[in-house]
C-alpha cells in the first residue's frame, strides 16, 4: 500500500508525460536547475486538474527565473459562498500538492516556499526545482490524478479497512494538516448537526442561491463549474446539497458505510489553509490508489456557527476544521461521470516573463476543446 512520499528524495523511474499532460510519452530535457518549458506545460497541465470549490480552479501560475510562482485569482473567488477564502485557499493548495507530485513523477523534486503576508496578498507560494529520479510511489500518485473524481453517489456497505484509513490520515499529517476520523457516535451527531445548521442557513441566503445557480449545473462545454453529468441522486445524509439530483430515486439500496475525515489546523491563518489543501489533495491521491470513492464536503466549513460547531464536535475546540472528506466504496457497476471540463492552461499560466517563444502545448488563443481529468 503507498505511503506517504518523501517529495524531496524520490528515486527510481516513470514514464514521462507529453506537454499536454494526457500520458503521450515525450521527452524531457534536464536544463540546469530548471525544468525546460514543455516539461513545465506537462507537469501544470496535470496539476491544474487538482479539485477547486465548485470548480472554479481560484489559481494562477507565474514562471519565474528561480521556478514557479503560485497566486490566488480573485476574479474566480465566490464571496458569497466563502466569504472568508477558507475554500479558495483550501483549492489553491491542492493544486500546489498536485504539481508537487506531478514535477516529482517527471524528474524534479520541488522546495516550496509559502509567501503568505508578503507585500503581493495573491502570491501564495514559490516553487524550486532540484533534479531527481521518480519513484513507483509518486508515479502512482501522479497517475492517480488522472482517475480521481468527486464521487457523490451512494457508496457500498463494505467497510473501509482501519489500514487504508490510518495511511489516508497519515499522508494528511505528512503535509502539515491533521486528519481525523468520525468513528464516535456523539462526534457523528455533532457533524450532522453542523451540516444541518449550515443547509438552514445557505436557504435563507439570496447571494449564496445566485452564486451556487451561476457554478453548478453548468454546460458541458463551460470550462469551469460543476455540470450536471455531475449530480447524483440522494445518498448519505452529509453529502446531500448542493449536487443531488432530486428528478433521481434514491439509488441507496443498502447501508452506505462511507467514513468521514475531517482535515483540521492549529492556526487558521492563509498558510495553514494551504497546507489543509495539500493535505486534501495526499489524501485524495492516496485514496484514488487504493481504490476508494471520495467526495470533499465544505458547506459546514463555509458557515461561522456550523464551522464552530465542527471545531467543538470533532476537534474538541482545538484544531479550526478546513474540509471533510468522505471516503467509501463505490459501486462494481457504477459508471464515472464525464471527466469535468477545465480551463485551458493558458488560462492559468503566465510564462511570458521568462521564455519570449510560445510555450509547448499551451495555445495561442482560447483552444474550444476543454482540458478535462479529473473533478
Amino acid at each position: 500500500m503507498p505511503r506517504s512520499v518523501d517529495l524531496s528524495s524520490a528515486t527510481g523511474s516513470a514514464p514521462q508525460l507529453a506537454p499536454n499532460g494526457r500520458g503521450v510519452p515525450a521527452t524531457v530535457r534536464y536544463s540546469g536547475t530548471t525544468p525546460e518549458l514543455s516539461t513545465i506545460t506537462a507537469g501544470l497541465a496535470r496539476a491544474i486538474r487538482a479539485p477547486s470549490i465548485h470548480n472554479t480552479q481560484p489559481w494562477r501560475w507565474r514562471r519565474v527565473e528561480a521556478g514557479l510562482e503560485l497566486l490566488a485569482e480573485d476574479s474566480r473567488w465566490l464571496a458569497a459562498t466563502d466569504p472568508d477564502r477558507t475554500d479558495l485557499l483550501v483549492s489553491c493548495g491542492a493544486v500546489l500538492h498536485h504539481a508537487r507530485i506531478a514535477f516529482s513523477s517527471l524528474g524534479w523534486s520541488t522546495t516550496v516556499r509559502r509567501t503568505t503576508g508578503c507585500a503581493q496578498p495573491a502570491h501564495l507560494a514559490s516553487v524550486e526545482f532540484a533534479r531527481q529520479e521518480p519513484n513507483p510511489e509518486v508515479v502512482a500518485l501522479s497517475e492517480a490524478i488522472t482517475r480521481r473524481f468527486s464521487n457523490r453517489a451512494p457508496y457500498t456497505s463494505w467497510e473501509v479497512p482501519d489500514g487504508i484509513v490510518n495511511t489516508l490520515l497519515s499522508a494528511g499529517a505528512h503535509q502539515g494538516a491533521t486528519v481525523l476520523k468520525v468513528d464516535d457516535g456523539r462526534v457523528h451527531r455533532g457533524l450532522a448537526d453542523a451540516l444541518a445548521t449550515a443547509e438552514s442557513q445557505r436557504q435563507t441566503s439570496q447571494d449564496y442561491g445566485e452564486e451556487l445557480a451561476l457554478w453548478t449545473g453548468t454546460p458541458a462545454n463551460v470550462h469551469a463549474g460543476v455540470p450536471k453529468a455531475a449530480f447524483r441522486p440522494p445518498t448519505n445524509p452529509l453529502n446531500r446539497r448542493p449536487f443531488n439530483d432530486p428528478s433521481e430515486p434514491d439509488a441507496a439500496r443498502e447501508e452506505d458505510a462511507s467514513v468521514f475525515l475531517v482535515i483540521g489546523t492549529v492556526h487558521d491563518d492563509v498558510e495553514s489553509r494551504l497546507r489543509a489543501g495539500e493535505a486534501l489533495s495526499a489524501v485524495l491521491l492516496e485514496a484514488t490508489v487504493v481504490g476508494m470513492a471520495t467526495c470533499p464536503i465544505s458547506l459546514p466549513i463555509e458557515v461561522p456557527e456550523a464551522r464552530r460547531m465542527l471545531r467543538s464536535a470533532v476537534f474538541g475546540g482545538g484544531c479550526h476544521p478546513q474540509l471533510i472528506v468522505r471516503v467509501g466504496w463505490a459501486h462494481i457497476n457504477q459508471q464515472p461521470p464525464p471527466p469535468t471540463p477545465r480551463l485551458d492552461l493558458e488560462s492559468v499560466f503566465d510564462w511570458s516573463g521568462v521564455d519570449a517563444h510560445r510555450a509547448p502545448g499551451v495555445a495561442t488563443r482560447r483552444d474550444p476543446t476543454p482540458t478535462t481529468g479529473v473533478r
